[in-house]
């Protein structure tokens, strides 16, 4: 999957569907959700860009995605974050602790982490953060990476200043992810909003910031990564071709099964000249920027 491949092979295979108890569920500024449920199945073989399908309420039949943000195998846990943009998810707000609810997961083909010898640039927007947190959890200790995050609205973490220095970010932008931050893995944050301690701009411009201030050498080694709204991963795709590097994209898509079923996620991709269409749900939601030609 590093050099623009497809993966088509079904995803489904590795679907559980299980009965998950949310443990907590924490409100944050601009109606966002941090939700921490059991469900010990989709914990333990989940990978950063996969994603949960929940039933949100008995009245409604149809699941809704949400990106998984971080798992503990060992305790049986998911934690997702959402926002509330619909009845659905307004719905799944309302949810209290100890409610248990029909949860299918992990689905889709995730980013490929596996080559230990690249930095891997990890860029989030929004609810497309979660996954950006999650590959930066699974590559500590393995491989290097940085987190540039974007929101327009407060951000639903604790934040702290950073003391790791990045080439090319100026002395404005300090604020990092705490958690992040704790573990030694280098963030930064970017807002239109004005934020304290945030870069001001997008953050696709953050960065090609950092990425410009790097030696050929050093950016040689970079793969991006994205999720996040379909205009931050057209500013993306324009990124990785400027500096001509790898770029993977994690796209947002209405779903309906969100098991292949349906092909109600299909999005057209130009695999050896030819055109095709795969589902988002599990052919991606993870594609090679290159293969998709609304972001050519």
């Amino acid at each position: 999957m590093l050099k623009g491949k497809c993966v088509t092979e079904d995803s489904s295979a590795t679907i559980f569907e299980e009965q998950a108890e949310i443990l907590a569920h924490v409100t944050h500024p601009g109606d966002q959700y941090v939700m921490r449920v059991h469900a010990p199945k989709t914990a333990a073989v989940a990978q950063p860009g996969q994603f949960v399908h929940m039933r949100v309420s008995a009245e409604r039949a149809l699941r809704r995605p949400i990106s998984i943000m971080l798992t503990d195998p060992d305790r049986g846990t998911v934690d997702l974050l959402y926002k509330v943009i619909g009845e659905g998810t307004r719905l799944l707000s309302e949810r209290a602790v100890g409610d248990v609810f029909p949860l299918l997961g992990p689905i889709g083909q995730p980013f490929n982490l596996s080559d230990e010898s690249k930095r891997y640039v990890l860029i989030g927007g929004g609810v497309g953060i979660p996954p950006m947190i999650f590959a930066a959890d699974t590559l500590q200790g393995r491989s290097d990476c940085v987190v540039f995050a974007g929101s327009e609205v407060e951000f639903p973490f604790a934040l702290k200043p950073s003391t790791m220095l990045l080439p090319g970010v100026n002395g404005n932008a300090i604020l990092s992810i705490a958690s992040l931050e704790d573990r030694d893995i280098p963030c930064r944050l970017a807002s239109n909003a004005g934020l304290y301690g945030c870069y001001a701009g997008h953050v696709p411009s953050l960065a090609h910031d950092y990425l410009a201030a790097l030696t050929e050498q050093e950016r040689s080694r970079c793969i991006l990564l994205s999720c996040g709204p379909h205009p931050m991963l057209h500013a993306v795709a324009r990124l990785g071709r400027e500096f001509e590097l790898p770029t993977y994209l994690s796209l947002e898509e209405h779903m309906a099964c969100a098991v292949g079923g349906c092909a109600g996620c299909v999005v057209k991709t130009l695999e050896q000249g030819a055109e095709k269409y795969r589902r988002v749900c599990v052919d991606g939601p993870v594609f090679a920027a290159e293969l998709l030609p609304e972001f050519a």
